[in-house]
């Protein structure tokens, strides 16, 4: 590897968190507002940016390419059921939020359920994002570098000690902006290394497509693909994948609904936004990219296959779903952009391990630390708590990064059905919530400890029974199942365990609730889109 590939990887990584700086200096107040709500001042453009590379990384890059390689084009329901998703966000969750003047999510559990409901909402979160989300990201961004750059190669390391080493670099560079910065340093960020990655990405696709046609035309490369992995460009999948149509309906769209309208790490910018116009502007723009995403998400990985399988020295059925996209990089990409495109990756993986590390600051400091540990903290005392929290966070996340999914195939639909695990049981109480005025926070905290209990045995101690029973995509339907259960007891719970007053939201008027003209037409336009997509690969 020449001299040119690192040099430029430490000057693009460099070049973001200098103009981050410069951007954000003087505007990063030692109050809580500011810290954790960018004091309530995000556009649009940022909100977009900073929800598209919160939720754009190494799990997407790495491990979604990784799911169309094995799976085909079934698994851009990842993405492309999110444009939904973020339409529901735009025109009935956002306005409700806002409203409510909140900073958190199980804040406003509180105030439709009780305290009670806000600390095990809370305490969940943060340790999810420690358990389940943080070491995953991780993985896959050491995973996905060390097949770019080599890095095994480079450092003289074995595997491990390589994982461990990028590890402990981004947790060090990523928490400097979620414990020093704040939101707005988490979304300023984020925005530039979104164009990085608009651009990194696109062009992996490009030099991908021009490796799989050589001499000849993108049509004969996807009818060769077809030839070797049938129903590969079919978007309704089939019964033998770990994804078939009838998961639209019941896990995909549950667990694609609770983060893009419920999962405090997602819509935390959101509730930074200026006024409900800027907020509905931003989360819609996100959902026109996010429905286009599979072109850098999805069709790489199915790319890949056409071209690993027509190399002799390759065996495709023996590659890790991990290795697909570092090799695919390696293979195809110029030489002079690999550290560009490595430092793209990097503000990817550094994008949503900050973004984590705030929403957990946040979700300590205003729902445990200044609600349950010291009601009357200064904003200063409030928000170096948060810092502490950030801290810890890291350190357990670094700490585990390399060992939950070392050993683990078929990476993405395992990562999402660990976020099923709690993903359900909130959701439920959540969607309730919404629909139901009179039902109490005993009926909520029962459901997410019955909801945790199944889903915990239904990952762990029946899934092979499930996925003999129900098919590879057994778990996602389990899922559904369990959704409706919960929704179900909290009704018939809430019968006689009611509030003695029926839920109000109250106005906190915080921002302009105006929305914005035109969401509802672009909103409708957007789920035609998406309805159009899936016509037209239904074949």
């Amino acid at each position: 590897m020449d001299l040119l590939t690192p040099l430029s990887f430490l000057f693009f990584t460099a070049l973001v968190a200098i103009l981050t700086w410069r951007l954000t200096r003087g505007r990063l107040a030692d109050d809580e507002t500011s810290y954790f709500l960018a004091g309530r001042s995000l556009t649009g453009v940022f909100i977009a940016g900073s929800l598209l590379l919160t939720n754009l990384s190494t799990e997407q890059l790495v491990g979604l390419n990784g799911g169309a390689f094995a799976d085909g084009l079934v698994v851009m329901a990842w993405e492309v059921v999110a444009g939904v998703s973020l339409v529901a966000l735009a025109l009935f969750f956002l306005p409700r939020y806002l409203k409510s003047g909140i900073a958190t999510i199980p804040e406003f559990l509180e105030g439709r359920y009780g305290a009670g409901t806000r600390s095990l909402t809370t305490f969940l979160f943060i340790v999810a994002y420690m358990l389940i989300l943080l070491p995953f990201v991780l993985f896959l961004g050491a995973k996905g570098l060390d097949g770019m750059l080599g890095l095994q190669e480079m450092l003289g390391l074995g595997e491990v000690a390589t994982i461990y080493a990028v590890v402990i670099f981004i947790g060090v560079v990523g928490s400097a902006y979620a414990i020093f910065g704040g939101l707005r340093a988490v979304a300023v960020s984020d925005t530039f290394n979104g164009v990085g990655l608009l651009i990194g990405g696109m062009l992996i696709t490009v030099f991908a497509l021009n490796a799989a046609t050589g001499d000849g035309t993108i049509g004969e490369v996807f009818a060769e693909l077809e030839r070797a992995k049938p129903n590969a460009l079919n978007s309704l999948g089939q019964s033998g994948t770990s994804l078939h149509w009838p998961t639209l309906f019941t896990g995909v769209l549950l667990l694609n609904f609770f983060y893009w309208t419920t999962n405090q790490q997602i819509i935390q910018r959101t509730f930074g936004a200026k006024n409900l116009a800027e907020g509905q502007k931003g989360v819609l723009l996100a959902a026109f990219f996010k429905i286009l995403a599979p072109l850098a998400l999805v069709l790489p990985g199915l790319l890949a296959f056409r071209i690993f399988d027509a190399d002799p020295t390759v065996d495709v059925h023996a590659l890790e779903q991990g290795e697909v996209y570092g090799m695919l990089v390696n293979r195809v990409l110029p030489a002079p952009l690999t550290g560009f495109f490595a430092a793209v990756v990097m503000g990817s993986i550094l994008s949503t391990f900050n973004s984590v590390l705030n929403s957990s600051a946040t979700l300590f400091s205003l729902g445990v630390y200044r609600t349950l540990l010291k009601p009357d903290a200064t904003h200063h005392e409030v928000v170096r708590s948060g810092r502490i929290c950030s801290t810890v966070v890291m350190i357990g996340a670094v700490s585990l990064g390399p060992l939950v999914f070392l050993k683990v195939d078929g990476l993405f639909n395992y990562f999402q059905a660990l976020n099923g695990i709690y993903f359900i049981p909130l959701s439920a109480i959540v969607m309730f919530g919404f629909f139901n005025r009179t039902a109490n926070g005993t009926t909520a905290i029962l459901c997410i400890v019955l909801g945790l209990i199944a889903m915990i045995l239904g990952t762990f101690v029946f899934g092979d029974a499930i996925a003999e029973a129900w098919g590879p995509a057994g778990g996602f339907h389990y899922m559904g199942v369990v959704f409706v259960v919960l929704i179900v007891l909290q009704w018939v719970l809430g019968r006689s365990m009611r509030r003695e007053i029926p839920y109000e939201q109250q106005d906190a008027k915080v921002v302009d609730l105006t929305p914005w003209r035109l969401a509802r037409p672009v909103g409708f336009g957007l789920v035609v889109f998406v309805l159009a997509i899936y016509a037209y690969f239904a074949s």
